[in-house]
């Protein structure tokens, strides 16, 4: 099994939980976005709206105020960078996708824009759904399952038979780790991502420096929670995973070699 591609994480964000303001500059986030590729990203996920738990919606305007500057400087300095949007409403993703951006990942999965679906579909762009139980302003409240695995398991597979339906070629999902679940959650879903492996194109893994990697190893600051994702990749090394969304590419494309190598046959 070939271990996973890495998507770069840029944040276009005042409040983002562990980067907010960092790269509110289109040329600080340019220079960010092609260092992230010379370290071996193979992705740039590009968003202008923070989906940490507790924040808030952000106005169309505000969150294209935001992006479209950023993806121009990128797509100037270097075409082939392939840039994903990290947005929920469709005319974020078609004005992107118009400047070279190549593929929407929407935490929503759809729902909060029906357009998103027929935008994907119109431009033929590839679409990463994810599992988000409620909204970024109240997922955290006391989420509660019968069956976290089954639940998101047939939640992920009505978004992909809609998307289909809507005619998107290319569809990939995500259980949408740290989104409105518990630390136990989370580790069940991690535990059967096989689950997830036959319901789309890919299955797309966002771990990185999340709350319940700070709850298991005891430390508060997300950026001092780069080892332990990289650590839990490793662990998950024989999960079906396509592609893993991170903060620090050079850690994570360190590990990729070191996975290679391993995994290269001596005959």
């Amino acid at each position: 099994m070939p271990l996973p591609l890495i998507m770069g994480i840029v944040n276009i964000t005042p409040d983002s939980f562990s980067d907010g303001g960092l790269f509110n500059s289109p040329i600080v986030a340019r220079d960010r976005a092609i260092e992230m590729c010379g370290q071996g990203a193979d992705w740039i996920d590009v968003g202008g709206e923070s989906t940490r738990p507790g924040a808030t919606c952000v106005p169309a305007d505000q969150e294209l105020a935001r992006v479209i500057p950023v993806i121009r400087e990128i797509v100037a300095a270097d075409p082939s960078i392939h840039i994903s949007i990290d947005t929920s409403k469709s005319i974020v993703a078609r004005q992107a996708i118009h400047l070279g951006a190549r593929m929407i990942n929407d935490v929503t999965a759809g729902k909060h824009d029906p357009a998103m679906f027929d935008v994907a579909a119109e431009l033929n762009v590839p679409m990463i759904l994810m599992h988000m139980n409620g909204d970024p302003a109240t997922m955290q409240d006391a989420p509660a399952y019968d069956n976290i695995v089954q639940h998101v398991h047939d939640h992920l597979q009505e978004r992909v038979q809609s998307a289909r339906s809507a005619g998107i070629g290319t569809v990939y999902v995500d259980p949408g780790i740290g989104f409105g679940k518990t630390v136990e959650h989370n580790l069940e879903l991690l535990r059967n991502l096989n689950t997830f492996a036959d319901l789309a194109d890919g299955i797309v893994l966002g771990i990185s420096r999340k709350r319940f990697l700070g709850s298991l190893i005891g430390e508060d600051n997300p950026t001092k929670r780069d080892r332990a994702t990289a650590l839990l990749h490793a662990l998950l090394w024989n999960a079906p995973v396509l592609m893993i969304r991170v903060h620090d590419v050079q850690l994570h494309a360190q590990l990729r070699m070191l996975g290679n190598s391993l995994l290269q046959s001596n005959h």
